[in-house]
């Protein structure tokens, strides 16, 4: 009995440790496994050119600044295609498989050099099945043969979206539920959908008294985990929120983002924060403040507060979101400061100025390094740790506004023209 037990055990243990190899080479959503931008693979590469470390190129139809995602052998990502949001799949091989058009259209305006808005969130997918939201609202499931599962319009559900530059914002997708943040001008709801069939489970509004622009946001929702608790975090309209994932009632709310003695009515957020079990980075927009957060806050949280690890009163980054690993933050200035800070305290380390170019793209961290990816194609590698080392500079002939992308030992860089993928061409 006791052998038999103890072969139970080493079987349940080894197919654990198979599925969590498998799962590590996925790359589910737009910031990895566990939604931080944290790979746990090794031997990746640093070096790269137009044609030198290329296993291939995949010519794509539009412009778009949706990370992919990858499961098993699949790469979905979504595009523009004259106007529509299409959602491709191809494979690790660099063929496309099939193209569905998810929705037509966005609303807001164009986003200049930023390329059309109607292909900004990223797709999720479970290994069974992969989900897609067009800028102008359509929200659409499909499994991996590319058939429809179900769609519906947002807007027509929860309202018309009046936001500036379109809807960017990625549903999170966590055990068979889609939460969403819709923050647009008169209009401020937390949703969350059974991922199964599109329902509503609940909806709560998001109170603030933010105004004008500052109502808009393109950030995204992120979940804090640590054991058995967990809850959602949105982002936008002056606060960060937490919500409980029963019932999406609010747990607690950090303000003083947009201070109200300086009140900036542009204050738009678009980077979203980033949650690990024992820290929370809440940026915020414009070169404004970032707040370390204890994960256990309750209520109300401004300067100074005791569920505060720090508040470094400028710094953040605009557009992409933070990194934490190894007990350092790292923060991807706008026109390329890269910051280092200490995670417990917030002091800084450093701060380079890695390449003179725009930054919308989120830092990724693997194997003891820094991928910092700027808008005019350049990915510049740092050495993880509190003192700048500068591993290498890669260009490709594109423009990224995408996150990287690490699974299977490669690096997935979705260009406005093609879908690199980086690494060895035998996979």
């Amino acid at each position: 009995m006791k052998r038999t037990v103890a072969a139970l055990a080493l079987a349940a243990g080894m197919l654990l440790t198979a599925l969590s190899a498998a799962f590590a080479d996925n790359w589910p959503q737009w910031r990895g496994p566990a939604g931080d931008g944290i790979s746990k693979e090794k031997d990746l590469p640093t070096k790269w050119g137009a044609e030198d470390n290329i296993a291939w190129k995949l010519p794509l139809p539009g412009v778009g600044g949706g990370t992919p995602v990858v499961w098993g052998d699949r790469i979905f990502l979504t595009s523009d295609d004259h106007g529509d949001l299409v959602l491709i799949c191809a494979s690790i091989g660099g063929k496309e498989l099939w193209k569905k058009t998810v929705g037509k259209g966005a609303v807001g305006r164009p986003m200049g050099d930023e390329g059309n808005v109607v292909s900004g969130a990223s797709p999720s997918t479970d290994g069974k099945h992969v989900w897609a939201f067009a800028g102008g609202g359509e929200l659409a499931c499909y499994d991996f043969e590319g058939k429809e599962v179900w769609k519906f319009n947002v807007q027509d559900r929860y309202g018309k979206f009046n936001i500036q530059f379109g809807m960017h914002s990625t549903p999170l997708l966590d055990d068979g539920r889609l939460y969403l943040q819709i923050l647009t001008t008169g209009q401020a709801w937390v949703v969350a959908l059974n991922a199964a069939d599109g329902k509503e489970m609940w909806k709560v509004k998001r109170e603030s008294d933010g105004v004008a622009e500052c109502e808009h946001s393109y950030a995204s929702p992120v979940l804090w985990r640590k054991g058995n608790e967990a809850y959602l975090i949105t982002h936008g309209n002056d606060y960060a929120v937490a919500h409980s994932l029963k019932d999406g009632s609010e747990i607690w709310r950090v303000g003083g983002l947009n201070p109200k003695e300086r009140y900036n009515r542009t204050l738009r957020f678009v980077a979203s924060p980033v949650a690990t079990p024992d820290l929370i980075v809440v940026p915020s927009a414009k070169q404004g403040p970032v707040v370390g957060l204890k994960p256990d806050a309750k209520g109300l949280v401004m300067a100074g507060n005791k569920s505060e690890k720090w508040r470094r009163p400028k710094d953040t980054p605009d557009v992409s979101s933070p990194l934490v690993v190894d007990g350092l933050v790292y923060l991807a200035g706008e026109r390329g400061t890269l910051y280092c800070v200490d995670a417990k305290t917030g002091e800084e380390h450093y701060a380079e100025r890695i390449h003179p170019a725009r930054y919308r793209a989120s830092p990724v961290y693997a194997d003891g390094n820094v991928y910092v990816t700027a808008r005019d194609g350049v990915v510049t590698v740092v050495k993880a740790g509190p003192k700048f080392e500068k591993v290498a500079e890669n260009k490709l002939p594109d423009q990224i506004a995408a996150s990287p992308v690490i699974a299977g030992g490669r690096i997935y860089l979705r260009g406005f023209k093609e879908l690199y993928a980086i690494g060895a061409k035998d996979k």
